[in-house]
C-alpha cells in the first residue's frame, strides 16, 4: 500500500486456497513439497504451478514479510530500503534484488530473476499484471477488508502459504497471533484498562502541508486494539479496504481524552506529531496531549501486514496502555 496517494479500489472476492497435496510441517525436500500445487487467488483466477514455488518476487511488503516468516526468502521484492526501514518483523538477506518501487515495479528487472511465482495485491494496476503473467504465474491476494481485517490478514497468509508448500506453517503462525491477542487482552484486563479509549493515526509532510490518517475500526491495527478490549475514539467511517480516514489538526479537536497511538520513522517521513506539531497551539490542547497520553510506537511496525507485524504492534500497545 502507498501512504500517500490514494488507495485503489477492490472488488470484494473470497480468497481461497487449496493444494493438490499436504505439504510437508517443516521438510521443503519431501515428496509432498515436489507435488504440483493449485490455488485460487482474489481475482477467483486459478493458479496451477508444477511444485510449490521456491523462487518468489514480492511487490507488497505484506506479502513480503509473509514469505518471510514462512521460511521462503524472495528473490526480488518492490522497494528493499522502504521494506528495511518499515518492516522489522520479518528481515530480508541482502541478497534479495530490489525490482523498483510498489506500484511501479520493473517488469524487466522481475523477468531477469526468473521467478517460479510473482506475489501481488489488488492495488497493483491490471496492466502491470497482465505484463508479468507473459513470464511468470501472477498469484494476487486483497490488500485489506475493512470490513473483515483480522480474518483477512490470517486469509493472506493462508494463500501464500499454500502457493509455497508451508500451510502448516501458516497454520501455527496464526494460532500464535491468537495467543499473543489473548494474552494481550488479558494484560490489558488485569492492569484495569479494559474499555479505555484510544485512537490511532500516522502522519506525513508534503511541502508545508500535514496529512493525518485516522485508524478506524475496520483497519487492521484498529480492529486488533479492539480485540485487545479498548475503545475506539474515531467514529467517522474509513475506505472499504484499509479503514483509513482522513483528517486534519482541526479534525482532530473532536477527540476526547485517551491513549493516542501513532506510528513514525524516522528514516521515511520523520515524527509530525513529536516535531511538527510540537509547538502547535492547536495539538497542544488536544486532550490526550495535556494529559500526557501520547505513545509513539516503536519504528518498524508495518501497519499492513501479517500476523508477525501485527504481533509487535499487539506487545507495544499493551506496553503503551499499562506503562
Amino acid at each position: 500500500m502507498k501512504r500517500t496517494t490514494a488507495l485503489l479500489a477492490a472488488a470484494l472476492f473470497l480468497l481461497t486456497a487449496c493444494g493438490t497435496s499436504e505439504p510437508a510441517a517443516s521438510d521443503d525436500t519431501s515428496d509432498a513439497a515436489a507435488q504440483p500445487v493449485s490455488v485460487t487467488d482474489a481475482r477467483n483466477k486459478k493458479i496451477d504451478l508444477k511444485a510449490a514455488a521456491t523462487k518468489v518476487v514480492g511487490l507488497e511488503w505484506g506479502v513480503v514479510e509473509n514469505l518471510v516468516t514462512l521460511g521462503v526468502m524472495p528473490v526480488g521484492v518492490a522497494d528493499t530500503k522502504g521494506y528495511t526501514n518499515w518492516v522489522t518483523a520479518a528481515k530480508l538477506d541482502p541478497s534479495v534484488k530490489d525490482v523498483g518501487t510498489r506500484g511501479e515495479s520493473s517488469v524487466d528487472a522481475i523477468v531477469a530473476l526468473n521467478p517460479d511465482l510473482v506475489i501481488t495485491t489488488t492495488d497493483e494496476s491490471a496492466n502491470t499484471i497482465a505484463q508479468l503473467e507473459k513470464a511468470a504465474p501472477v498469484l494476487v491476494v486483497r490488500g485489506a477488508d475493512a470490513a473483515n481485517a483480522i480474518p483477512q490478514m490470517k486469509t493472506n497468509l493462508d494463500l501464500v502459504a499454500a502457493a509455497v508448500g508451508k500451510a502448516e506453517q501458516a497454520k501455527q503462525l496464526n494460532a500464535d497471533f491468537d495467543k499473543a491477542l489473548a494474552d494481550g487482552k488479558q494484560k490489558i484486563a488485569d492492569a484495569g484498562k479494559a474499555g479505555e479509549g484510544f485512537t490511532m493515526a500516522d502522519g506525513y509532510k508534503q511541502g508545508s502541508t500535514i496529512s493525518i490518517r485516522m485508524y478506524t475500526t475496520g483497519s487492521l491495527l484498529g480492529a486488533v486494539a479492539t480485540e485487545l478490549g479498548l475503545k475506539n475514539g474515531w467514529t467517522g467511517a474509513g475506505d472499504k479496504d484499509y479503514g483509513l480516514a482522513q483528517t486534519d489538526l482541526e479534525g482532530m479537536t473532536k477527540l476526547k481524552d485517551g491513549n493516542f497511538l501513532y506510528i513514525a520513522n524516522k528514516n521515511d517521513g520523520g515524527d509530525v506529531f513529536g516535531g511538527d506539531l510540537a509547538g502547535n497551539a492547536i495539538w497542544k490542547n488536544l486532550p490526550f496531549v495535556k494529559s500526557g497520553n501520547v505513545h509513539r510506537l516503536p519504528d518498524g511496525i508495518w501497519m499492513f501486514g501479517g500476523p508477525k507485524s501485527t504481533q509487535q504492534f499487539i506487545d507495544a500497545t499493551v506496553q503503551a496502555v499499562t506503562s
